[in-house]
């Protein structure tokens, strides 16, 4: 493997983004982030389109290799650094973790990213994203009923739990109700104590501008 710091392009307040960044941590690997700044709109000019033709974040530059989409990262991370299952041992439970993972990054995310948003009028923006984060953890919720111990399935953190947290950052930037969703809460304060997911907050990386930190 090439032994050469890993490069990860992110931006502060990308869900996907973070997901990595929280993994990356908890498995010990040190990685140089390289911001793009999504509202400026680097990620569909000069040298960032041509690195992802996606023009998405986050892209990570690891093992010699350059990978996209935030899902495939994280199974590769899997795949290639055991050293900290993020996956169960158990079939049932591996499942149970990637149908929590679906439920937040094919079916709610990217129904309410920048890309969607700038699509309609500034007035509606706020309103459909905090409609579609509702229904969305409301589904996780009902998922979690029969998965969650500690954290989203069982009692050890994984995949689910490292894309649900930053799901959670947008949730709270368009003030969602999260009354009917105490399994979510309590995952939200069991992770928080974490450092992995407090290095991973949008509020620590190094392109979050500091009057909203």
């Amino acid at each position: 493997m090439n032994e050469s710091k890993p490069v990860l392009y992110t931006y502060f307040r990308s869900s996907a983004s973070a997901r990595v960044r929280i993994a990356l941590n908890l498995k010990g690997i040190e990685y140089e982030p390289r911001p793009v700044n999504l509202a400026q709109g680097e990620q569909r000019s000069g040298p960032y389109a041509v690195l992802n033709p996606g023009c998405l974040v986050p892209t990570l530059e690891i093992d010699g290799h350059r990978l996209t989409q935030s899902v495939a990262i994280l199974e590769y991370l899997e795949e290639t650094r055991r050293n900290r299952p993020l996956l169960p041992a158990d079939p049932l439970q591996r499942a149970h973790v990637r149908a929590i993972v679906g439920a937040i990054c094919s079916d709610t995310q990217p129904l309410q990213n920048l890309r969607v948003l700038l699509e309609l009028p500034e007035a509606e923006r706020a309103e459909h994203a905090r409609r579609v984060i509702s229904r969305g953890l409301a589904v996780v919720e009902k998922m979690l009923e029969h998965t969650a111990g500690r954290f989203c399935v069982g009692d050890d953190v994984t995949l689910a739990d490292c894309c649900l947290i930053p799901q959670l950052y947008n949730a709270h930037r368009y003030a969602v109700d999260f009354a009917a969703l105490p399994r979510i809460r309590e995952i939200e304060e069991r992770t928080a104590a974490l450092d992995a997911f407090h290095r991973a907050h949008w509020s620590q990386q190094p392109d979050c501008p500091a009057n909203i930190k």
